[in-house]
């Protein structure tokens, strides 16, 4: 069977947590792989979808230059909660940040 992909976009931890939770619940089961991940993000993220969604709008709205929605879902999964881990999640990225980019995005996670 082929499959053409239509479009490509990343998904935060709290938004994959919710849509397996909704497969989970139209299917009764999810596969293997599915429950792994679905227990991961269990243990592992902080955040529902509703307030995600929101946060992830906030650091969108601080019009960071070259800042993409990846970028943001990257710092959703994470919520780092100094500077120091905010660099450290863009070190493999080809952006590079102001000192006062990092400051407002890590005031905006703390709110």
């Amino acid at each position: 069977m082929d499959v053409d992909v239509l479009e490509l976009h990343s998904l935060s931890a709290p938004h994959l947590k919710a849509r397996l939770e909704a497969l989970k619940e139209a299917n009764k089961e999810l596969n293997f792989r599915a429950a792994k991940v679905l227990e991961h993000l269990n243990e592992f993220t902080s955040l529902n979808q509703e307030k995600a969604a929101a946060l992830k709008q906030k650091i969108l709205d601080l019009n960071i230059p070259r800042l993409k929605d990846k970028h943001a879902d990257k710092i959703l999964d994470i919520m780092p909660t100094n500077v120091e881990e905010i660099k450290a999640l863009f070190s493999g990225e080809n952006i590079t940040l102001k000192q006062e980019d990092l400051t407002k995005l890590l005031n905006t996670l703390k709110e």
